[in-house]
């Protein structure tokens, strides 16, 4: 279909959102369509009915690396304008909207067509703390709301406070701007309880989507699930989206939760699932092989909003492997110490210790207190961002530690009162003052240093408003933002450790200690945006804590460069498994959650890469052309051996240094696009393996066709290596960038195996792995492959394909590295571990792929 007649279709597409084909039709024939058009419209659009009614090809186009029926919202859409036109209203930044719409876009992207049979997907999404996740995961409902989605399941953590605060704004965002479309089964105060005639809801009278807010909570899970059973009969109609928030917390491994889960996913023939979390720690460990929730289908990184505080911008991380260190951020200078000698006077050291305890507000502590009472006054004169003002002290899990802090705090907020004009506390706060703000600068963030005279005169105030509240599960006086501005100084433990905001929050007390990396990394609630105040947060912590949290920001950059493999390259969570980075001290979950976790390697060891992605230009083509041709040469003269089969258009070259393979990676210019092909990791990578005394000696392979008597058809490598080109169409390019090919599949796994004797076609992923262990356990293989610029896709692969359209012969490069037991120690002093793939069997798509484009080669 040509791009005009592409346009009229979508014109088509939007009528039927309001009419029928026939008035569609007739709405064309208005807009001045001829006949002949508006025919093959109709037969394209029967054609699209067809195979969404039949699944033999529902999905429709390639969108961010993925077929798939969704590529973004349409005009007609009610749900998504809604919640964008309120994001514009309440301020958002025009460029914070259009990420939000791009990375809700890229999910439901993932997602199954809502008119498919039966589906049962499992994906799992990884935000950042405090960073906007209900906003995305609310955007996915709407879109898919749009679609034809019907029934909306919200899993809100287990507190009643988190799925309080959820509730509210679903029902602000997606139920306000259109009510009449919506049926919430759950509300404000109130979570499910059943309802007489269940399939009332789902039967073909009732056109409106089904909300329904629970806590991960067994009593009430067990009779949703019920609910839902009774109304089995209908359930076919309600293609259903389910939302796990924390999806880390009681869905994973637990005896009550899991299972109940599981059995609402089973009743319902048409489900998605979708895990949120900052902390996917556990749900990447599930087991594979089981019926569970390992995220099977598809593992996405949310963005990091700009002006977002994480673990990176606070504490700053160490250099990955292939980065250098100079080149990491060392974070924000406002993280203040804890000395050791503090800690048994703000928290009991043993359980012993906690009846009548009497917390001490030492130094640190004091330091924290006022210096959070100048910010708050500082923001006041300033008069923008955040009304709210809070401070946390989190020091333990037990409520009687918490209740002992109330009096001490009483009294050192009424002293500091009545002392402001002291000019001995003077002098102190404003020391304190200059120090904090010459550490880090106003300037640094566009904002202007407030003068210690000006916030003085807003200090009284601050002081009388300030509460102190102990907020945990027993406490009747808890943090309410909803009735006008908070100043508050927050104690609690385990109602602060997840999913709960707290609104202007500025000081944090930390010395909660935690055993496991999502624990702790939820504790921080330090995390989010800090509008017109991002000069102002600090937190107070102990070394250990400090180190512990440097070390999680380089467990979380790690293991998103992991999942942006799923974005850029051709693999899935069923066959490329993430893996995070162990610490000698912190689990990296609860024990329970990873009893199917394996020791995983950290870089390339057993691993074939290969380009997907290409430029087009005739510079950047020719360059790589150099550098190959001059790899070969240099082969050539190195060769213990030159396997030649000119009939199938194969040359081995077996045996040449690892320091040509270098040369060659440091000419050879990988696209930017590509998450797996990165030069200096790979070169990074073998040199470290070249001290271990691997890797050492490489082989060169050159696939092509056979050599046609004409040249026009082949590419000579050097004399005596000419082979034919080989055709590798790409994929319709969608990006809007003029120089850029995606030809998704280079390399056939036999591949792998070409330098290997004996080598079998059918062998298995496992099997060329093992042989290779045995034949050649410290040798790597590259190999280079010839493509035609001009590579036409075959007439039944036009629909996804299009001709290559290269200025010059494209140079594909394939790397295959041998396994190795020790890789962990390649890349850094620790190790690795990752979800087991091995109990999964899937067919190798990139084969049956490869065969189409290798018969259209012989062809």
């Amino acid at each position: 279909m040509s791009s005009e007649l592409g346009q009229m279709y979508d014109v088509f597409r939007s009528l039927l959102e309001t009419s029928t084909p026939t008035e569609a039709v007739k709405q064309l024939e208005v807009l001045g369509v001829d006949q002949e058009r508006i025919q093959r419209i109709r037969e394209f659009h029967e054609q699209q009915l067809l195979s969404i009614k039949e699944m033999e090809e529902p999905r429709v186009a390639v969108y961010g690396n993925r077929e798939t029926w969704y590529t973004g919202p349409r005009e007609n859409d009610r749900a998504w304008p809604a919640i964008r036109s309120a994001l514009e209203k309440s301020g958002w930044a025009p460029d914070a909207i259009k990420d939000l719409d791009a990375s809700s876009t890229r999910v439901v992207s993932l997602l199954n067509h809502p008119k498919e049979p039966e589906f049962a997907a499992r994906g799992l999404v990884v935000g950042y703390v405090q960073s906007g996740k209900t906003t995305n995961f609310t955007s996915v409902m709407a879109k898919a709301a749009d679609r034809g989605y019907k029934l909306f399941i919200v899993l809100a953590g287990i507190h009643n406070g988190l799925r309080r605060q959820t509730q509210a704004r679903l029902a602000q965002q997606l139920v306000k701007s259109n009510p009449t479309a919506w049926t919430q089964l759950t509300g404000l105060d109130q979570d499910f309880v059943p309802t007489e005639n269940a399939a009332s809801f789902f039967g073909g009278s009732n056109t409106t989507h089904v909300l329904c807010v629970v806590k991960k909570n067994a009593l009430v899970l067990r009779k949703f699930a019920r609910w839902l059973e009774s109304a089995s009969e209908y359930l076919q109609q309600a293609p259903a989206l389910v939302i796990d928030d924390e999806a880390d917390q009681a869905s994973v491994a637990t005896a009550s939760i899991n299972p109940l889960i599981l059995r609402i996913l089973e009743t319902l023939p048409k489900a998605a699932y979708v895990g949120y979390t900052a902390t996917p720690f556990a749900n990447i460990l599930i087991d594979p092989a089981a019926k569970d929730l390992y995220p099977s289908d598809f593992i996405v990184n949310l963005p990091q909003p700009k002006e977002h505080f994480g673990t990176e911008v606070l504490f700053g991380r160490y250099a990955l492997d292939g980065e250098d260190p100079e080149d990491v951020d060392d974070g924000y200078d406002m993280i203040r110490s804890i000395p050791a000698e503090d800690v048994p006077l703000v928290t009991p050291v043993t359980k012993a210790d906690v009846e009548g305890f009497t917390p001490e507000i030492t130094d640190t502590l004091d330091q924290a207190i006022q210096y959070f009472w100048l910010t708050t006054a500082a923001r006041r004169v300033r008069g923008t961002g955040n009304k709210h003002a809070t401070m946390l002290i989190h020091t333990s899990m037990r409520i009687q530690v918490h209740n002992s802090f109330r009096a001490p705090l009483r009294r050192l907020r009424t002293h500091t009162l009545e002392h402001l004009d002291d000019p001995a506390t003077l002098r102190r706060l404003r020391t304190l003052w200059d120090e904090e703000t010459s550490r880090v600068p106003a300037e640094d963030f566009k904002l202007t240093k407030v003068p210690f005279e000006s916030l003085l005169k807003e200090l009284p105030g601050v002081l009388r408003d300030c509460r102190i509240i102990m907020d945990n599960s027993e406490s009747e006086d808890t943090l309410d933002y909803d009735n006008g501005p908070v100043v508050a100084i927050a104690v609690g433990g385990n109602k602060f450790s997840r999913g709960l905001t707290l609104e202007g929050l500025a000081v944090t007390y930390f010395v909660r200690a935690a055993s496991a990396y999502d624990t702790l990394l939820q504790m921080g609630r330090w995390f989010g945006f800090r509008h017109g105040y991002a000069d102002l947060p600090r937190v107070w912590m102990t070394p250990e804590l400090h180190a512990s949290f440097r070390h999680l920001a380089t467990v979380e950059a790690d293991m998103r460069r992991d999942i942006d493999v799923y974005l850029h390259e051709n693999e899935t969570p069923q066959t490329f498994a993430v893996r995070l980075r162990t610490h000698p001290v912190l689990r990296v979950t609860a024990a329970a959650k990873m009893q199917s976790a394996i020791k995983a390697s950290a870089a390339y060891g057993g691993r074939r890469i290969q380009t997907r992605y290409f430029h087009t230009r005739a510079d950047w083509l020719r360059d790589n052309q150099k550098a190959a041709r001059e790899l070969v040469h240099l082969a050539l003269d190195e060769a213990a051996r030159h396997d030649a089969h000119p009939e199938t258009g194969r040359h081995i070259l077996h045996g040449i240094t690892h320091t040509g393979v270098l040369d060659f990676l440091g000419r050879y210019r990988f696209h930017e696009n590509s998450q797996e092909c990165d030069a200096e990791l790979i070169s990074s990578y073998i040199r470290r393996r070249v001290q271990q005394g691997s890797l050492l000696r490489w082989n060169v392979a050159i696939v092509g066709n056979r050599a046609g008597a004409e040249d026009e058809a082949n590419f000579t490598f050097a004399p005596d290596v000419t082979v034919g080109r080989i055709t590798r169409a790409r994929l319709h390019n969608l990006t809007g960038e003029p120089d850029f090919a995606d030809i998704k599949t280079l390399m056939s796994r036999a591949d792998a195996a070409v330098d290997l004797s004996d080598a079998l076609r059918g062998w298995t992923e496992k099997e060329i792995t093992d042989q290779r262990r045995k034949q050649l356990p410290d040798t790597g293989l590259i190999v280079l492959y010839p493509i035609d610029k001009d590579s036409r896709p075959s007439e039944r692969r036009e629909q996804f394909r299009e001709p290559l359209g290269a200025e010059d012969h494209v140079i594909g490069v394939g790397l295959v590295f041998p396994e190795t037991s020790n890789d962990s120690e390649v890349t850094w002093d620790g190790s690795y571990i990752s979800a087991d793939l091995s109990g999964i069997r899937l067919e190798d798509t990139d084969d049956e792929d490869l065969r189409t484009l290798e018969g259209e080669d012989a062809a």
